[in-house]
């Protein structure tokens, strides 16, 4: 039996002082920039400031990119397109410079950290800080059998907890969030049906290695068939995780809880880190308040869970190769509204009021009479020409205060 229960999450996480969102709110009101001509820069501000409890935010500085790592044993049904037991050659590419985060990662000279969950393979391919966490080799497959056994569910929280420890004892300011995966996407898609009470059709996607109509047949199989396993631990997030998660997206459950407890901001990338965001929303429904959605990927259950989260992603721009480069390619739009909230200026009342003493002096000049400062009673005030002005109130787009 485990000693772990996910629900302890919801006792430890603070909700975020309403103080210091009110308090970005009104200074956002005083700056320079007109209340909602920076459109989600100013809501993104705002989270952030909520994230770090602080008016105005600070530099977020000391970013880092995390990548959880594991084969998945559905993979040998067919379900992707790429080999089963094959997840290590995208972390090699990783390694070696070669793959799309990789690349935009030292283009932003930002680190790349690899965390081996549950790869399947041997250890001496890989070095051994991308190794030394691994929890188990492979999974089950998760349509025939548990991927984990509970014991082993808690050991890779456990280690998700740890790395984010370690994070924000270094310093780390944000995290972007990924995976690399073969098979993932299936387990990501199982969770998210079960946690919405959906069917697998309705979740089943395509994956970041496009797949032909007759493989997304035994996805869609595969999944129907998880669920079956899925719906009766539905009710412990551990047993959830242990039928037909996997030591990857266990580790990024306990991840993004502990980040949530520590107030460490997280970018989350596509359909695994949403379906991991998902199950840690329902050991504790204020943790999504410290994650921001990255990017649309495109799987239909990455929709679904964000949906329910009320998380409502930066961009879509079409980018399916997952491993946390949408993720990474929203960095720059956070890093300008942090910016844009810490240094622009306050408004003065100086201006104010010389603008207020220039339209006096042109409706003298013009002849025109100044207008009242006076409302009618259903709230309009006239302008000089004496017609009435409807007052229309400006403020921030509506969205997610952050994924």
């Amino acid at each position: 039996m485990s000693s772990l229960n996910l629900d302890d999450f919801s006792d430890l996480i603070e909700r975020p002082d309403s103080g210091v969102r009110r308090e970005a709110e009104e200074r956002r009101e005083r700056l320079a920039v007109p209340p909602g001509a920076l459109g989600r820069l100013d809501e993104l501000g705002e989270w952030l400031s909520a994230a770090q409890s602080a008016v105005p935010v600070r530099p977020v500085d000391n970013v880092r990119v995390v990548l959880f790592a594991g084969d998945h044993g559905v993979a040998e049904r067919g379900v992707s397109a790429r080999p089963a037991k094959s997840a290590h050659v995208l972390v090699r590419a990783v390694l070696d410079g070669e793959s799309p985060v990789a690349v935009l990662a030292r283009r932003l000279g930002l680190p790349v950290r690899i965390i081996d969950a549950g790869l399947d393979c041997d250890p001496a391919l890989l070095p051994d800080e991308v190794v030394r966490h691994r929890v188990r080799r492979g999974t089950g497959r998760i349509d025939i059998e548990d991927a984990l056994t509970v014991e082993e569910a808690e050991q890779a929280v456990r280690l998700g907890m740890a790395i984010a420890d370690e994070e924000a004892d270094s310093g780390t300011g944000l995290v972007v969030l990924g995976d690399l995966s073969v098979g993932g996407t299936t387990a990501a898609s199982t969770l998210i049906a079960a946690l919405c009470g959906t069917d697998a059709s309705v979740v089943t996607g395509r994956g970041g290695a496009v797949i032909d109509d007759l493989v997304w047949m035994r996805k869609c199989a595969a999944v129907r068939d998880a669920l079956r396993r899925a719906r009766p631990v539905l009710g412990d997030q551990l047993e959830l995780l242990a039928a037909v998660g996997g030591a990857d997206l266990a580790a990024m459950t306990g991840f993004l809880l502990q980040c949530s407890v520590r107030r460490l901001p997280v970018i989350l990338d596509g359909v695994v880190s949403a379906a991991c965001a998902l199950v840690g929303q329902r050991a504790a429904f204020r943790a999504p308040e410290s994650w921001l959605a990255g990017q649309v990927s495109g799987e239909p259950a990455q929709a679904k869970a964000l949906d329910r989260m009320a998380l409502t992603p930066l961009l879509d721009h079409g980018v399916t190769v997952g491993e946390g480069t949408g993720a990474l390619l929203a960095l720059p739009l956070v890093l300008a509204a942090a910016a844009l909230a810490a240094e622009l200026p306050e408004g003065s009342a100086d201006s104010a009021g010389g603008a207020e003493a220039l339209a006096s002096e042109t409706s003298a000049e013009t002849g025109a009479v100044a207008p009242s400062a006076e409302a009618d009673p259903a709230g309009n005030t006239p302008n000089a020409a004496g017609n009435d002005v409807t007052s229309v109130a400006s403020g921030p787009s509506a969205g997610d205060s952050g994924e």
